[in-house]
């Protein structure tokens, strides 16, 4: 099957009811004299290019943190798009399309991740699925532009621009595949749903989507330019001591630029992933590798944004699971989890507000009510804020995902960050969805996924659900996805109403 692109004719695969598309370049390579640049378009080709296999991954850690497998390859070389459409879909059919971005904490993870996601998706709801890799890490998610110099200028906020030029693909070349660029919505799951609020409130982002669809989002994720600035410097001092030159210091505009066009992939790679580990407790409750608030691509925090309704008008699902913490050890370890980073966020508020946050997770600072309180500070209560912000200018549908097999609950993880992707997704026949099932309640789970897919299919293919009433700030009706869904008014609104008081400049 062949479609035409803009930059040239791709030819990919007919797989089982569908038609896929992989590996097609939406940006010119970020490499040499590109890097740390914003992206360019690809150059064109001559004939027919291969598009049944995914593109490199960005270069990133395989083992610090939980990253792409051995047999991913890795590369700079790595701006490139995937399309799935129904078999039998023609140009020009119209489609409503689902554009999903990837997690990973903005440092690992690929769109060729799981290879057949998205696959259900398309074939339940006749929708075209696309998927793309984006800049991580110290490549794509590190604020360099303080080195920038006029002879070597340096971009800021290089993932999102990516993500805003994938986006710009979709609108110029979708129809090709049978997709309706008017009818897009944007989904992403942790740092793939920071990346969509964050996109609706990006100006160049406007009109390249009608819907979006923000899962477990650390939407306070933003950061202004003394914070950023400050983690690049120590990148700098990183990786001047992993290419071993003792004369490249980064004291000066000439140093830091010659460091980085000398650094291979690798060393960067090295750095962001020290400083990666170290800065939960040097800045504890902030998440290293996130966009900047540079003034002009992206002006303000999205909060801000959101409050003022400056965002972009379009309805939203967003929602978290039910513990979005419980994860978060060992080499996740990032949040607001230890003793140390707790003690550091209760100093920046009053005592009548640590104490009433407390009562919420009794035994705090103990393990478990440690995990929750994490979560909650990075994904929850921003995700209020957003439902409820939005709300006032656009529809709004808020969720908890508290759906989990019998043996997550005994394990004491429960509905964990990223659990709803195996439903969403239909990832139950993975060794991990086996895994879940050991004990029981995969018949219930498997009934559960349905009902999530049948109503995220219907947003996209409508911009509502109708059997899901919207949020607002006064009812604040949230679904609750479980082996028996319902509405509830304002769950956990004593928490809610505690948190605000607790931080309240979020």
């Amino acid at each position: 099957m062949r479609r035409r692109t803009t930059s040239g004719e791709v030819l990919g695969v007919a797989e089982r009811g569908i038609r896929a598309w992989r590996g097609i370049p939406y940006a010119a390579a970020p490499v040499g004299s590109l890097r740390y640049r914003a992206p360019s378009d690809p150059p064109p080709w001559r004939g027919v290019r291969n598009a049944r296999h995914f593109g490199p991954a960005c270069p990133q850690d395989r083992d610090r943190f939980v990253g792409i497998d051995a047999t991913t390859p890795q590369d700079e070389d790595c701006l490139s798009i995937n399309v799935i459409a129904p078999e039998g879909s023609e140009a020009g059919a119209s489609l409503p399309v689902l554009v999903f971005i990837h997690g990973g904490a903005y440092a690992v993870g690929s769109s060729r991740e799981f290879p057949r996601q998205g696959e259900q998706l398309v074939r339940e709801g006749g929708i075209v699925y696309v998927s793309f890799n984006y800049r991580l890490g110290g490549f794509g998610y590190v604020d360099l532009t303080a080195w920038s110099t006029e002879e070597r200028p340096i971009d800021s906020n290089l993932g999102l621009r990516d993500q805003v030029k994938a986006l710009e693909w979709v609108r110029d070349n979708i129809r090709e595949f049978g997709g309706d660029p008017d009818r897009v919505t944007i989904s992403g799951e942790s740092s793939g749903g920071n990346a969509v609020t964050t996109l609706m409130t990006v100006p160049s982002a406007k009109g390249l989507f009608a819907g979006a669809i923000a899962q477990s989002s650390p939407t306070n994720a933003i950061y202004p330019r003394q914070v950023t600035e400050k983690w690049a410097g120590e990148l700098l001092e990183l990786l001047s001591r992993e290419v071993r030159d003792d004369d490249l210091e980064s004291t000066s505009h000439e140093d830091a630029v010659a460091l980085l066009e000398k650094a291979g992939a690798h060393h960067i790679v090295r750095a962001t992933s020290k400083l990666f580990l170290r800065a939960p407790d040097d800045q504890p409750g902030s998440i290293f590798l996130s966009p900047v608030i540079d003034g002009d691509f992206l002006p303000e925090r999205p909060l801000d944004a959101f409050k003022a309704g400056r965002a972009h008008p379009v309805p939203l699902i967003i929602g978290t699971n039910d513990r979005e913490g419980s994860v978060f050890t060992g080499r996740r370890d990032i949040l607001a989890t230890t003793p140390l980073r707790i003690r550091a966020i209760f100093a920046n508020t009053t005592k009548k507000a640590r104490k009433a946050i407390t009562k919420q997770y009794p035994g705090l600072p103990a393990r478990r009510p440690a995990l929750d309180f994490g979560g909650d500070f990075s994904f929850w209560f921003p995700s209020v804020k957003v439902a409820e912000r939005h709300a006032r200018f656009a529809r709004v549908y808020f969720y908890r995902f508290d759906a989990a097999p019998r043996i997550l609950r005994l394990a004491g993880v429960d509905a964990f960050h990223g659990l709803e992707l195996w439903a969403l997704f239909g990832r139950m026949n993975s060794a991990f969805g086996a895994a879940m099932s050991l004990l029981g309640g995969r018949r219930a789970f498997l009934a559960t996924a349905a009902r999530m897919r049948r109503r995220w299919l219907e947003f996209v293919v409508t911009g509502g659900v109708a059997d899901w009433p919207s949020y607002d700030p006064f009812r604040r009706r949230t679904l609750i996805i479980d082996r028996v869904d319902r509405v509830e008014f304002d769950p956990r609104g004593e928490r809610r109403r505690v948190w605000q008081d607790f931080v309240p400049h979020i």
